[in-house]
């Protein structure tokens, strides 16, 4: 056999190989079909997350408090409490993005005067939400973070599972989840 045909031989199956080890595209990610927002707003605990490099200040009790703007915008309030036992909050807005009730919203913790740009903008879609609204998990379109939210710091563990199982079919890679520690008395501050 000549070289360029064991090359071509070899490169074949090199490719065949390598077609085999890629897992196939996940599913896109999928917001929710409609999110009643008066509803959503509130506090909310969080309960799992994947790790992420603007929360590694938080060593827990975390909470995300939604209050409905005038102008339909959302302010957003995230807590948590540091390993010094001091409260770390950051202050954002979201919008709905479009005109359709879908679970698609952009959110910016960055000064109000540079949101024009659109880098300080990031994807916050519900991606799955119990219909009592006690219970939401909330991506992005490439799945790089996730967060598992709810009314209170601690939920059923069955309806728990049920989410996880429901995420797993959605694509998500459940074992990144991160649990939240929460304090024992999760009394409003």
């Amino acid at each position: 056999m000549n070289r360029v045909a064991a090359f071509l031989m070899v490169t074949a199956m090199l490719s065949g190989i390598a077609g085999c080890a890629k897992p196939p595209d996940p599913t896109p990610v999928v917001a929710v079909p409609t999110l009643d927002l008066p509803r959503y707003m509130g506090r909310w605990f969080e309960l799992a997350k994947y790790p992420n490099r603007f929360q590694t200040q938080c060593a827990g009790d975390t909470t995300a408090t939604y209050r409905l703007e005038g102008d339909g915008g959302v302010e957003v309030t995230n807590r948590c409490k540091t390993a010094d036992g001091t409260i770390d909050q950051a202050v954002g807005r979201a919008e709905a993005v479009g005109d359709r009730p879908e679970a698609k919203l952009r959110v910016r913790f960055a000064p109000a005067w540079i949101g024009w740009l659109p880098m300080v903008w990031g994807d916050y879609w519900v991606v799955d939400i119990d219909p009592d609204y006690s219970l939401v998990a909330v991506s992005e379109p490439r799945r790089d973070y996730l967060w598992i939210l709810a009314r209170t710091p601690a939920v059923d563990a069955a309806r728990y599972r049920a989410l996880l199982e429901r995420l797993r079919q959605k694509g998500f890679d459940t074992g990144r989840l991160v649990q939240t520690a929460q304090q024992a008395d999760a009394s409003p501050s």
